[in-house]
């Protein structure tokens, strides 16, 4: 299933609610222990996990952009910036495991925007396989069927702008 794309204000607004079968202790491993993270998301490192702490990107030419944590709630809120942008992973237990709330705040649609939309989808698709003890065999595959349909939303909330 696609996120949830909306307009707040001066903002859009993707969001991703996935019900995980496995416990919020395990599901916030894979989003704050690095050996986990790098499973998933291999270019992100958590170099001090606290608010007002700071999760490294990886640019993958001997640099790295910082992005500081602005909300922390242990085992619940991991919030940080995305360079204009900011990323929320929110987790709530449930009676068979927890649901898993992500969500981007985009400050600028580009033509790089369903790109990263469809990469995260993927990323969550992959933490959950992880848990699962299952393994993805190709994630460019998965992802360019879903970049194809972000496309189409994206394309549709220019439309609606104009309209």
């Amino acid at each position: 299933m696609l996120a949830k794309i909306s307009k707040a204000d001066e903002l859009v607004i993707a969001r991703f609610e996935r019900h995980l079968k496995h416990t919020v202790e395990d599901v916030w491993a894979m989003l704050t222990e690095n050996d986990k993270l790098a499973q998933w998301f291999s270019e992100l490192r958590i170099d001090d996990l606290r608010e007002g702490g700071t999760i490294k990107f990886d640019m993958q030419d001997g640099t790295y952009d910082e992005m500081e944590i602005i909300e922390f709630r242990n085992n619940s809120v991991l919030e940080y910036t995305w360079d204009a942008d900011r990323v929320r992973f929110e987790l709530e237990a449930e009676p068979e495991g927890c649901r898993l709330v992500f969500i981007e705040k985009i400050t600028k649609i580009t033509d790089h925007t369903p790109r990263d939309i469809a990469g995260w989808d993927v990323c969550l698709d992959v933490i959950e396989a992880i848990l699962d003890g299952r393994i993805i065999e190709s994630r460019k595959d998965i992802w360019k069927v879903k970049y194809e349909e972000y496309v189409k939303v994206f394309e549709q909330l220019k439309h609606d702008d104009v309209n």
